[in-house]
């Protein structure tokens, strides 16, 4: 049931966009009562919450190639393609066009993000258990400098992504990375030298 939710949530996002969405045409195209919605989510932004933040996870997963490099490049990659879907850019548009201003769609792209960013830390952790980045690092910023350029191109400048978009983004995070840029606790030593 949870799945088949999801799937309607989805398709409901592609084919009507955000402000079209209800609880009740969701129900209607998973085959559910929409009751049986509301005793799992207690309203649209919470379903729609659950639905990208699944969506993301699945669609997004979290390489073990057993290097950095070619972790973080899949990863880049992954993300690129999954935004330039037809169902990516109606979680675009959700997310930051139309309602994005309003607290609940704010609250749930924080949350599809911080999800995003922790299923993905494991990739940074093993990086540095293998020595393959510098003790210390510290994995959110790392994954946040590698989007970055990618979201910049996506959202900002509407510039084409590729692969050589997700190349070039890895180098750079791995290169700030590599030299100590990334450190946990980086940025308060920094305020405070200011």
């Amino acid at each position: 049931m949870r799945a088949a939710v999801h799937a309607a949530t989805l398709a409901e996002l592609v084919d009507k966009g955000y402000a079209a969405l209800t609880v009740e045409n969701v129900a209607r195209r998973a085959g559910v009562h929409k009751t049986t919605v509301y005793r799992r989510w207690k309203d649209r932004e919470s379903l729609l919450t659950d639905a990208l933040a699944e969506h993301m996870a699945t669609d997004i997963p979290v390489p073990d190639t057993g290097a950095i490099e070619t972790d973080l490049q899949a990863l880049a990659r992954s993300i690129i393609e999954a935004f330039t879907s037809p169902t990516g850019q109606a979680i675009l548009a959700a997310m930051f066009t139309g309602a994005a201003h309003l607290p609940e769609i704010a609250a749930a792209r924080r949350h599809v993000f911080d999800d995003r960013l922790s299923r993905a830390e494991p990739v940074l952790r093993r990086a540095i258990k293998r020595g393959q980045l510098p003790e210390g690092t510290d994995p959110a910023e790392v994954l946040k400098t590698l989007a970055a350029p990618i979201y910049l191109r996506l959202l900002i400048t509407a510039e084409p992504v590729n692969e050589t978009t997700a190349d070039q983004a890895v180098r750079v995070a791995l290169a700030a990375a590599r030299a100590g840029v990334l450190q946990q606790g980086h940025d308060e030593e920094s305020a405070g030298r200011e």
